[in-house]
């Protein structure tokens, strides 16, 4: 949906008041009350369980059980209506935990696990866990990329055409560079690149480096990006995350005319993101910039893509 002002009534408001209007206009405005969203990053562990968690740490404000049902329950922006969740630890039997997870919720549309490719079992574990239509793919670090590239060994990686997955990483600013020469050697494997590689998000203009590889990843069009976890690269070193959409403005900008309307997806990685501000916020940030141009490409960048992406799994009973 777009809310429009006359240049009349902004000039009058100013920028700060303006924001408040828009937030105002689009919590009325019932019109996209059909709008499909699918937050395609989120984690969810239970440190009660007898073997418990490699993740969050013990201590501190993660270490607590959330689930599902914990994500239904806060305040969005724009209401949920399905997740697609990434792993949060290495070790293998937590795929089944989260596939457990799923089995009886429809609100969970997809997995995004976790194997370690170049390993000796890879192929057998890949296999068993997606013999489970919700297992949707996996992740895995820049790091072992590169090692992988750098050897010539992805063998493993070509597993993921065939078996109609997805391939998410996950890294630094240097990781748009590494999905390019990726997605160079694996033409027909989607590939999805984590939170707009992870660059640092301040008042200065994005790092030229950066943008020189989200460009170069974004040529391959097997190659898509998750817009997620903003505000928490936005309040890195303590500092507070910015409310204001115009902030982070300068490195949307760059992600979306790198990888266009239909290679964007929207994600939170919450919890992990609550550090840095609430879900309402953080979605309302990304929410407005895809407000801006237009229902059908909300559409997109709320579940269309991803639906075409990861190819998440339709369920009764999810909306």
């Amino acid at each position: 949906m777009t809310t429009t002002l006359s240049r009349r009534e902004a000039l009058a408001v100013g920028f700060g008041g303006l924001a408040a209007i828009n937030d105002s206009l689009f919590a009325a405005d019932k019109s996209d009350a059909d709008l499909d969203v699918i937050d395609c990053h989120t984690h969810f562990f239970d440190p009660t369980r007898r073997e418990g968690i490699p993740w969050p740490r013990k201590g501190t404000p993660l270490y607590r059980t959330v689930l599902p049902k914990h994500l239904r329950e806060l305040k969005h922006f724009r209401r949920v209506t399905g997740t697609v969740i990434v792993e949060a630890s290495d070790r293998l039997e937590d795929n089944a935990w989260l596939l457990g997870l799923a089995k009886d919720d429809p609100f969970v549309v997809g997995i995004v696990g976790r194997l370690e490719p170049g390993s000796a079992d890879f192929a057998k574990h890949l296999k068993r866990f997606a013999a489970n239509p919700l297992f949707r793919g996996i992740r895995i670090s820049v790091g072992l990329l590169r090692k992988l590239l750098d050897k010539n060994d992805l063998d493993d990686l070509k597993l993921f055409a065939d078996r109609d997955l997805a391939l998410d990483v996950n890294g630094g600013p240097d990781t748009p560079a590494e999905l390019a020469r990726l997605a160079e050697r694996l033409p027909d494997s989607r590939i999805v690149l984590n939170h707009i590689g992870n660059v640092r998000i301040t008042s200065d203009p994005p790092p030229k480096d950066w943008v020189k590889g989200i460009r170069a990843a974004a040529k391959h069009k097997n190659v898509s990006c998750k817009i997620s976890a903003l505000c928490w690269a936005a309040a890195h070193g303590g500092k507070k995350a910015s409310r204001d959409l115009g902030f982070y403005r300068p490195y949307i900008d760059v992600v979306w005319n790198a990888f266009g309307d239909d290679r964007v997806i929207y994600g939170s990685d919450w919890p992990a993101s609550e550090r840095a501000a609430d879900y309402a916020m953080q979605q309302r940030i990304v929410m407005e910039y895809a407000f801006d141009k237009g229902k059908d490409v909300t559409r997109k960048f709320c579940s269309l893509n991803a639906k075409r992406i990861y190819k998440w799994v339709e369920r009764e009973g999810r909306r």
